[in-house]
This record gives C-alpha cells, structure tokens and sequence, in this order.
C-alpha cells in the first residue's frame, strides 16, 4: 500500500502559481491554477470531504520551485484511494488482517529486562482496549518466533477494514504499514491514540537502542520523516467522511 507516487530521478519544476479547493462532482477538488488535479492515472482528484481536500491542497501550496513528491503524502493517500483501493478492497483487507497475525504489539523483547518492562506497560493498554472495543483478542510472546493468532480475531481486524470507505482503508493499510502492526492503525482510526503516539509506541526498541548508544543523523532524519506521515495519517482519519 506503500507504492506508486514515486519520485521521479528528476524533480518536476513547479508549474502551477495558486492552489485552490472548490466543491465539484459531490465533493472537493483541489484545483491548480483553476484546473482540477489529476492523479497518475488520469483520475480528476476529487475528495470527499473539504478536510481531506484540503490537506491535499495545502502540500501542494507548499511546493517550492520543484515538487518534492516524496512528501506529499496525503496526495499519494487520495490517488491510492481513488484509483488503487475499490478493485482491490478484498485483497488491500487481507494484507491489514495479515499485519494483525504478526502484530508488532504482540511479540516482546526477551531482554534487557528495562526494554520488556517498557513495551509490557506502554503496548498493554493498547492491546486491552483493542480487545474491549473492537473484540480483538491476541495472544502475546517474547521473542520472535510466529504465533499463530485467533481466527475470529483475524476476522474481525478484516471486517473492520471492509466496513470502511475506500479513503478509510486506504489509511488503515498506510498505516498498518507504517507502524508494522494493525492494532495501532486501528487505534489511530478510532481516535484512541494520536499518530505520533501511534508511531512512538512503534519504535520502542529503536528508541531504547538510541537511548543507550546514541542517534546517527540518517536515522533521524528517517524517524522525522516518518513521524510526519504518522502525524499526517492522524489528521487524514479526522478527515474521513462520518460513519454511517
């Protein structure tokens, strides 16, 4: 759910002045220069809601005198949803359901004994919550050796991706990817934890490492970079169309 957008070798000068949002076919589209975006594959770039226009619209306002398309990860969130996610929604639902088999949130340090104590206090309530609300119910190790899930859990986790729009899902799979586990995805979606949270909770063990030995600066820039789209997937949710 990662793919496509990618950047080109050569970045495109930026061939637009003003960027706009104007109500259009049932909903938002983010003009440039009057004219409606497009994505890869041609399809006009119209949002449901002004929110999600809008978050589109505003990275493309802050384009500079060529187009980081690496960034614009909200744009590549709203192509993936309108030409990716409604051919593929079984498919796109097994892949989440398949990151909740193997959930990061499930498999513990087996030392140091200060890193196990961490992930058990701060991935427990998330794991308890996940299992009150939405009836998820994993099992726990350390290590990492595979342990097989609860069928009906791995159902549920699967339901609850179809049951979203396709801009929903096209979020839950970002950020199932993102953080390596469905849980938090899940806990980003329902407004139970914040993105950056979601994503602080996911790197735990780089952290501690990072504690004891210190932070390169290609890692930090990495971890920046990815707790921006953490940060950008959280406002995407709030986006969303209301449930019916």
């Amino acid at each position: 759910m990662r793919k496509g957008f990618h950047e080109p070798t050569e970045k495109p000068r930026r061939f637009y002045k003003a960027v706009t949002v104007a109500q259009a076919d049932g909903g938002y589209a983010v003009l440039l220069d009057g004219r409606t975006l497009s994505g890869p594959k041609g399809t006009k770039l119209v949002l449901p809601t002004r929110a999600l226009a809008d978050q589109v619209a505003e990275e493309w306002a802050a384009q500079g005198e060529t187009i980081e398309f690496g960034g614009m990860h909200a744009t590549r969130l709203a192509n993936t949803a309108l030409e990716a996610v409604g051919p593929a929604r079984a498919a796109i639902a097994d892949q989440i359901a398949d990151y909740a088999g193997s959930d990061l949130l499930c498999y513990l340090a087996t030392e140091p004994q200060g890193l196990i104590q961490r992930q058990t206090e701060r991935w427990g309530p998330v794991l308890d919550r996940a299992e009150a609300a939405e009836g998820l119910r994993l099992s726990r190790v350390a290590g990492v050796v595979h342990q097989a899930q609860p069928a009906d859990t791995l159902i549920r986790v699967r339901d609850t991706a179809l049951a979203l729009d396709d801009y929903g899902m096209a979020g839950l799979a970002f950020g199932a990817s993102l953080f390596g586990s469905a849980i938090l995805a899940i806990a980003v979606l329902r407004g139970w934890l914040g993105g950056v949270e979601a994503f602080e909770l996911s790197r735990l063990d780089e952290a501690w490492t990072e504690e004891k030995w210190g932070v390169d600066a290609e890692a930090a820039q990495r971890t920046e970079r990815l707790r921006g789209e953490a940060a950008m997937l959280q406002r995407w949710f709030a986006g969303l169309p209301p449930a019916t």
